[in-house]
């Protein structure tokens, strides 16, 4: 390739970038000011549907701890009962402590079936109100880009 050769592909290619930035630049502008939610408005949806799932949260931990804290008075009674009944008989203390047992395990069983219950409520509530907002956005972005192609097919043909 000669010299001139060389330069014109330089210039061609030069150009061309410009125009891609230019053509970039126009359409992101003309998708901020067609955009039907603005930014602050979709970033504020987000963040209330984020503290909607930290709510959920802060409830479940609630949930858990007053759990809790029964489980451990039911443990603190029970084994308070236990105490009495191993110095009146033994046969007394070991059908005691099934039932003790017993007991705490079913309630541990439930609490942890609650929390469970709770978990894949809140996780199904912010994938569900993630994909609202993923589709949303998603619109909102097929919307921008028709507009754009209608802006830009309306000015070609002046």
């Amino acid at each position: 390739m000669s010299h001139a050769e060389n330069e014109q592909a330089v210039q061609t290619g030069s150009k061309f970038v410009k125009g891609a930035l230019i053509g970039a630049v126009v359409g992101a502008a003309t998708a901020l000011l067609f955009a039907p939610k603005p930014g602050r408005e979709l970033r504020s949806d987000l963040a209330d549907k984020m503290s909607t799932a930290a709510d959920k949260s802060k409830e479940l931990c609630g949930t858990v701890g007053e759990k809790a804290s029964t489980l451990y008075q039911n443990v603190t009674d029970k084994a308070g009962s236990l105490a009495k009944t191993i110095g009146s008989s033994a046969s007394t203390v070991a059908s005691t402590v099934k039932e003790a047992s017993a007991s705490v395990a079913e309630e541990a069983k439930k609490g942890a079936s609650d929390v469970m219950e709770a978990e894949a409520d809140m996780a199904k509530n912010v994938k569900d109100k993630t994909a609202e907002a993923a589709k949303d956005v998603k619109e909102t972005s097929k919307d921008a880009a028709r507009d754009v192609s209608n802006k830009t097919q309306s000015s070609s043909t002046y």
